[in-house]
């Protein structure tokens, strides 16, 4: 059996960040179903938040936060990302991230929604992707072991302690254990259990399934944000950075109808109110073929070429159109896991062993509602504190081998995958799962809606017992991998119904038709799921409030 101090599951920001920063003097290694550069991280690109202003504070950055999640965030983890991004971000220069500069060669920083100031740092509209390229680099500087194309089926478990994982080698097929001291979770979202989202094909909430099946609770899963902005008949982001410079959302009649939802930050106001006024403009019949239209052309054909090249490139190559002179049409789309395993503001989860940092966690300093840019934060931050707390954990545990029957448990579960015959294959469930998600959990949601797609998801999930891996070889199989992600997408969308059944308010990304105002006396509490044989069951944590009183 491999043996390490640290094991990282994922090699996105959250993942690479806690490795890079993990004692130098300990054994680090990261696991990666995919290459690290092509991790989800990657796609992220309007910019990372950070009170640099003169004007702007840790503080003023941690109110917005708290308010713009509808007060649902806990403060004291708030409190700490905000307090603590200025230096992460100078910390991330000193490594080579090229950020885009202003008139004075400062770090350039552009508003987003939600936001007092002008706070997100960016590097053009390929934020994600320049700051992942330096952390990679940093990751190969420090050689740190990487077993890339490995997908994690399991944790290992000794008497409620994590000591490893059980995972898949995509290259050359077989199950192996790895066994570790700590191990931490960085795997990213669960946007594809939606049919139409922002999301990679990858990010299927692996991590958030792992952790919840061994017994760790998933915390605040029926907040699942939806984009504004999502390119029609694709669901390509379309980075807030371009409302940041200052593009305008129209209706079928020309008009900025922002100014009727949110007359004060219009096309800057939070996204929630953003998605849900582009879904009324469209229900009313004010939208343009079932969108909106986005324009930048006021903007000028070379702030958008210096400043939205990638947009405008994802235009042309998708939509058929340039946005120097044509408006984007666009529509919300899911994007964003507010929820995930359960943690403290040092991502322990209350498992021994085993820590959670990125969009696979809930820290929870997003409460009910991301703010744009504070989610390429809380992979920096988080990150780096998971790598720090692992190691001072590991320094308490002697590193021993030991017996797992986890091992031979997998083997058995891949036999008989392998072995089952007949027609129901995972992709094909997969469609349909994403279909009654989309159709019953989208941006309006009801009792009525919601139970029939718990009902779907029963029948769902029994047919996905008899799916069959058609692929019966061991190198590469990429159908095996579809099965075991099918899997992860069942339990994260089961925690995500019964969480959002359960909860009878609108707050932020959660807006039911049925219970259509927000209600601090009943309902100011995280959702806790945990694994049952019967399911899910719900159970309610206080949110912690320091400073700021709901209001």
């Amino acid at each position: 059996m491999r043996l390490h101090d640290i094991l990282i599951v994922g090699a996105g920001l959250a993942g690479m960040r806690a490795a890079v920063v993990a004692p130098s003097d300990l054994d680090v290694a990261v696991i990666s179903k995919v290459h690290p550069v092509r991790s989800h991280s990657v796609a992220a690109q309007g910019g990372i938040n950070a009170a640099l202003g003169e004007n702007d504070s840790w503080e003023a950055h941690a109110f917005d936060t708290t308010k713009g999640g509808l007060y649902l965030g806990d403060q004291d983890a708030i409190e700490a990302m905000c307090r603590e991004a200025p230096d992460d971000i100078h910390e991330l220069e000193r490594l080579g991230v090229i950020f885009s500069r202003d008139g004075q060669g400062r770090i350039a920083q552009r508003p987003f929604g939600g936001a007092g100031f002008p706070r997100a740092c960016y590097a053009a509209d390929r934020t994600g992707h320049a700051i992942l390229h330096a952390m990679y680099e940093q990751l190969l500087k420090r050689r740190i072991a990487v077993y890339e194309e490995w997908y994690v089926t399991a944790l290992i478990m000794e008497d409620g302690v994590c000591r490893g994982v059980v995972a898949w080698d995509l290259i050359r097929g077989g199950l192996h254990a790895i066994g570790a001291k700590a191990v931490i979770l960085a795997t990213g979202g669960s946007g594809r259990v939606f049919l139409t989202s922002t999301n990679a094909v990858i990010n299927t909430g692996d991590g958030m399934a792992l952790a919840y099946r061994a017994g760790a609770p998933l915390a605040d899963m029926e907040f699942v944000q939806f984009h504004p902005t999502t390119l029609k008949g694709t669901g390509i982001l379309i980075t807030e950075g371009a409302r940041g410079e200052g593009a305008y959302l129209l209706n079928t009649l020309g008009e900025r109808f922002m100014e009727t939802y949110a007359p004060q930050q219009m096309e800057l106001a939070t996204r929630s109110v953003v998605s849900l006024a582009i879904g009324q403009e469209i229900l009313e019949g004010r939208g343009v073929d079932g969108c909106v239209l986005l324009d930048l052309r006021h903007l000028g054909r070379q702030r958008i070429l210096e400043r939205l090249p990638q947009i405008r490139e994802l235009a042309i190559e998708f939509a058929g159109l340039d946005p120097i002179e044509t408006p984007i049409p666009v529509r919300p789309g899911a994007h964003y896991q507010m929820g995930g395993v359960r943690t403290n503001q040092w991502t322990e989860t209350g498992i021994a062993g085993l820590y959670a940092a990125g969009e696979c966690a809930c820290v929870s300093v997003h409460g009910a509602n991301r703010l744009g840019g504070n989610s390429l934060l809380e992979t920096i931050v988080f990150g780096r504190r998971a790598g720090i707390r692992a190691g001072e954990y590991v320094r308490t545990i002697a590193r021993q081998a030991f017996e797992t029957d986890q091992l031979v448990i997998e083997q058995r579960r891949v036999q008989r995958m392998l072995a089952q015959e007949g027609s129901i294959r995972a992709w094909q469930i997969r469609e349909e799962l994403g279909q009654v998600m989309s159709l019953n959990l989208g941006l309006v949601r009801t009792h009525e809606s919601m139970a029939a797609a718990l009902t779907a998801l029963t029948a769902l999930t029994h047919r996905a017992d008899s799916v069959t891996v058609q692929d019966k070889g061991r190198v590469f199989n990429s159908d095996l991998v579809q099965t075991f992600e099918l899997q992860s997408l069942l339990d994260v969308a089961e925690t995500i119904v019964t969480s959002a059944l359960a909860r009878q308010e609108s707050r932020g990304a959660h807006y039911r038709s049925d219970f259509p105002k927000r209600d601090d006396v009943q309902w100011l509490k995280h959702s806790v799921a945990r694994r049952t044989p019967q399911g899910p069951t719900v159970a309610y944590e206080p949110v912690t409030v320091t400073r700021f009183p709901p209001a």
